[in-house]
């Protein structure tokens, strides 16, 4: 597992259901549980949101994932999803996740710069934008 430091950013509030996006009014995350819970993906123990992270200028690409493939969760929107562990240490301690990959390809909106990482993570106390973190992932980097 590479490690890599990154400072976490703001979101788009549409995958915890805090932004201003109607269509998804609990958050994609909820919406899209069963479909991964099917694919034996559970979200379960993870706050339904996601951390992003800026690795910048790094620019990771995932690498074994436990899901690598096209969930259609709502609609008509059909995506490709890459789910891939994940650890983050902030303040002395390490959790243990996953990284959230949507691909960019079949993403419909709310597109992430390529050094960003989303990750569902258990609820962290304190947490705000502009934290140090470091974030263990089985990826390629780049940057």
């Amino acid at each position: 597992m590479n490690w890599t430091p990154g400072v976490l950013i703001a979101g788009h509030g549409v995958a915890s259901g805090r932004g201003n996006d109607r269509r998804y009014p609990g958050g994609t995350i909820s919406l899209q549980q069963p479909f991964f819970l099917q694919h034996g993906i559970d979200f379960s123990p993870y706050f339904p949101g996601t951390l992003n992270v800026d690795l910048a200028p790094c620019k990771p690409v995932p690498q074994a994932p436990l899901f690598d493939g096209v969930i259609r969760w709502f609609e008509d929107i059909e995506e490709r999803f890459v789910i891939s562990p994940a650890r983050l240490k902030v303040k002395g301690r390490a959790y243990a996740g996953l990284w959230y990959y949507p691909h960019p390809e079949t993403k419909p909106a709310h597109h992430q710069p390529d050094g960003v990482v989303e990750l569902l993570m258990p609820w962290i106390e304190g947490l705000a934008p502009g934290e140090r973190v470091e974030v263990g992932l089985s990826a390629t980097v780049s940057g």
